[in-house]
């Protein structure tokens, strides 16, 4: 897969000359997938125009971007305000392909210092993957970058390439290019990091799209504070020799994750049984009809975990489970007293 990634500085609140410059680029550089910064579509400092830029994902825009898409057989990942429903705005991360559209919402909106993105945006709180020709891919948005569940969570959907679309001014530069090869080699995954470049109402973007291997190796890096593009090649063969290497993805571990969801909510959310049923769940994987033993929280457990599934409860002091879909059995201890 040949990735360009742009250093853009975008002309505010003015889409049709973004989008004119987005084309340059992919006329000029020769890649399977061009990356653009966060509000590359519109400008980072829109303020209230941002109600008047937004649109739907049957926008004129991204209808634009899609032909161009269509025309260069590529794949085209930009940054603009979606609007949900009327007056409902994300600040969004779109990925055209030429038969589908991909959208990520921002999760974590940056309202600290001479950012304001809670006034006029909504938070997301899905972590797609997309689907593409050469491998799957996770987007996300500048602030998320410092939320590694987030990246987590993709690398263990799918995600071969997380790309991070942002605008990031000179005051966080050095955050970023720490934070970044971290997040690649907690997750073997490729890491593709695009901002945008130039000023708006004082804030300066410093540019210097970059992106690192799954072993946190810098691939190619663009020039700071000026308009500039890199093509890299990156070979997800090797993802498979990294994953041996630094088995995080295998090793990661779920019920962790349960404990830092009951203190972020200040409680215990989950009963120790429900627990219970939750490994097991982990362990059977995938499964039809179910046959099990406990109590309710049990089935409430391995419900959470495997969703659609049919349950058959028994009341019982010892904890299992039989997948019917072929006899294979798990079992725990007994329930929690």
């Amino acid at each position: 897969m040949r990735v360009c990634l742009t250093n853009i500085n975008p002309k505010v609140g003015n889409k049709k000359k973004n989008i004119r410059k987005m084309e340059k680029v992919i006329e000029s550089e020769e890649a399977d997938v061009y990356i653009f910064g966060e509000m590359s579509l519109t400008g980072y400092i829109c303020r209230e125009e941002v109600f008047s830029l937004a649109e739907d994902i049957n926008g004129e825009s991204i209808k634009n971007l899609q032909e161009i898409a269509k025309e260069n057989d590529c794949i085209i990942i930009f940054g603009m305000p979606i609007e949900e429903r009327k007056g409902i705005v994300y600040n969004s991360a779109v990925m055209v392909q030429s038969n589908s559209i991909g959208i990520y919402h921002k999760n974590f909106l940056a309202n600290f210092g001479p950012f304001e993105e809670k006034f006029y945006f909504k938070e997301g709180n899905e972590q797609p993957i997309f689907k593409t020709k050469f491998g799957n891919v996770g987007l996300c948005i500048c602030y998320d970058i410092f939320f590694p569940e987030i990246t987590k969570i993709m690398a263990l959907k799918g995600a071969d390439l997380i790309v991070c679309i942002s605008a990031s001014p000179i005051i966080s530069k050095d955050y970023f290019e720490r934070v970044l090869p971290a997040r690649a080699i907690e997750n073997t995954v490729y890491m593709a990091y695009c901002n945008l470049v130039g000023e708006e109402d004082g804030l300066t973007f410093w540019g210097g799209s970059q992106i690192y291997s799954p072993k946190g190796e810098l691939l190619a890096k663009a020039e700071y504070f000026k308009e500039d593009s890199i093509v890299c090649d990156i070979d997800l063969d090797t993802l498979k020799e990294a994953r041996i290497a630094r088995p995080t993805l295998r090793d990661t571990k779920p019920d962790i994750y349960l404990e830092m969801y009951g203190i972020a909510k200040g409680k215990n959310v989950f009963s120790e049984d429900v627990k219970k049923g939750m490994e097991i769940a982990y362990k059977i994987g995938k499964a039809k009809e179910i046959e099990v033993y406990g109590n309710e929280d049990v089935a409430y457990g391995i419900k959470l975990v495997l969703g659609n599934v049919n349950i058959e409860l028994i009341k019982s002091n010892e904890i299992k489970a039989i997948v019917k879909d072929d006899g294979r059995e798990v079992k725990l201890n007994r329930l929690h007293q």
